[in-house]
């Protein structure tokens, strides 16, 4: 009897040890950008008046989709993606798959990062960039190739994907793999170690590169998704000390005049600004407002 009563225990136990795997959840953010696309190193590329603005939204979308293929093979269960490039209307939703989430258009307070939490296991970038002080790159910018020079986190010159981490580290969410050119692939791993990193092209300048082709390009990213999600807790969220320190640095003069009128806004200089939020979503809004307000704002 009490051999039966023991037997039954174990068989219980691995009931529940089974039914607990198969509720195990496993959430995946995709932020995909395009100007880190394949093929992409023009304005002619990456905006409704580009000639080629229609075929690259359709390899943007393929890059997406190949990291959303991946991550379910891989064992996600839930996958949400942010279309975060210049308008947030870029990927086409007819051809992506059904059972994921899209977060589109902007503004949005998260700005490239809306609609992370603390429910995620890992974040990944695709067709990002480098940073405005990175002297490689193609199309290398912070945030906003018109205006910025430079966007600095608690002294830490900051590329978007450094402030895309730090959005997501503030959820202990880990960024785990980033697709794009050599430089912004470089750039991003230099910032939080060994994360995966899949390179589609090698730049020459700010509006050349050399790029392998669309296919070899899905293909790379879905080996690398795969990989990541594979070692998904050898990653570590990216982290900033609070209060945080946001210096931004513009290139023209009378932004930074205008908003050092606010009692919040310290002028280090001519061209700069500083904030002080007391964490990273406070600083991630005060960055969408400085960006995105205009006083003629409809409706």
């Amino acid at each position: 009897m009490r051999f039966c009563l023991i037997c039954l225990a174990f068989l219980l136990f691995g009931v529940v040890v089974m039914v607990e795997a198969q509720e195990k959840k496993m959430k995946i953010y995709i932020s995909a950008d395009m100007e880190g696309v394949v093929g992409a190193v023009t304005a002619e590329q990456l905006g409704p008046t580009g000639f080629e603005y229609q075929r690259f939204r359709e390899f943007m979308t393929q890059e997406v989709n190949a990291a959303i293929e991946a991550a379910f093979e891989a064992g996600a269960t839930e996958v949400v993606v942010s279309d975060s490039h210049g308008n947030g209307q870029n990927l086409l939703i007819e051809k992506l798959p059904k059972n994921i989430l899209l977060v589109r258009s902007f503004p949005r307070p998260l700005m490239m990062m809306q609609g992370i939490d603390a429910s995620f296991d890992g974040v990944i970038f695709l067709g990002y960039h480098s940073s405005t002080t990175n002297p490689q790159g193609v199309r290398a910018h912070t945030m906003s190739s018109a205006r910025l020079a430079d966007v600095r986190l608690n002294n830490i010159s900051m590329s978007e994907g450094g402030v895309n981490a730090a959005i997501a580290g503030h959820f202990n969410v880990p960024v785990i793999m980033v697709s794009g050119d050599d430089a912004a692939v470089k750039e991003v791993t230099a910032l939080l170690g060994d994360v995966e990193g899949a390179t589609v092209k090698w730049n020459y300048g700010f509006h050349s590169a050399m790029t392998i082709m669309p296919e070899a390009a899905y293909a790379l990213i879905r080996e690398k998704v795969k990989k990541a999600i594979g070692g998904i807790k050898q990653f570590k969220p990216y982290k900033l000390k609070t209060p945080i320190q946001l210096d931004v640095r513009f290139k023209n003069y009378r932004p930074s005049e205008v908003l050092s009128y606010l009692s919040i806004v310290e002028r280090p200089d001519a061209h700069s600004i500083r904030f002080m939020g007391k964490d990273i979503i406070e600083v991630s809004k005060f960055m969408e407002f400085i960006l995105t307000y205009e006083p003629g704002l409809e409706p």
